[in-house]
């Protein structure tokens, strides 16, 4: 596998506003994706400021785009928002894929069928090896969806309930990221 790129530091407008923290405190990664169409979307997203008290939103650390390249939105020693119950202790990864894009909540459209490509496995690989030499206490790596198993309503019809976050989705190659990253799966009863 060729050694990873560095990242573009890409820096959200809010970034300085997020809470600092020690390398030690951070044991999990979390890997999303962004249920958008692209990379430009994903950082329109990403600027949104959804908390007006601390004036941040919602982001993940990095994002690699389909073309494997990395881009860096928020610096790891800072608390992203991207996993409710999470945050203080992890690092967020988003893979550009679009997910149930547009909709999102629908019951009629809850297939995520768009694969990862392989310059995106390959840069996610060599991203974690990476950070596993930065954060000494990293142990732990998890689908948004094992964490965040939340039922809604369905926007087309409140009867049903779906899931509100399926992400990385069944198209993740699991496997093959475990055996590669050296992490151990965290999944929380639910």
């Amino acid at each position: 596998m060729p050694p990873l790129s560095p990242p573009r530091v890409e820096p959200l407008p809010y970034e300085a506003l997020l809470d600092a923290r020690a390398a030690e405190t951070v044991d999990l990664v979390v890997i999303h994706c962004t249920e958008l169409p692209d990379l430009a979307t994903a950082r329109e997203y990403g600027e949104r400021v959804l908390y007006p008290a601390s004036g941040t939103g919602n982001s993940g650390h990095y994002y690699v785009d389909r073309d494997g390249s990395l881009h860096r939105y928020v610096e790891p020693l800072r608390v992203a928002h991207h996993t409710r119950g999470y945050n203080p202790r992890s690092v967020g990864i988003e893979l550009v894929n679009s997910g149930r894009y547009p909709h999102w909540l629908d019951s009629r459209h809850q297939a995520m069928d768009e694969p990862y490509t392989e310059a995106q496995i390959e840069a996610l690989i060599a991203l974690l090896a990476q950070l596993r030499a930065q954060l000494p206490a990293l142990r732990w790596i998890a689908g948004h969806e094992d964490l965040d198993t939340t039922r809604v309503e369905a926007s087309d019809d409140p009867s049903v309930r779906v899931q509100r976050k399926l992400d990385p989705g069944p198209r993740f190659p699991w496997p093959r990221v475990l055996d590669a990253c050296g992490l151990q799966r965290l999944r929380p009863e639910a």
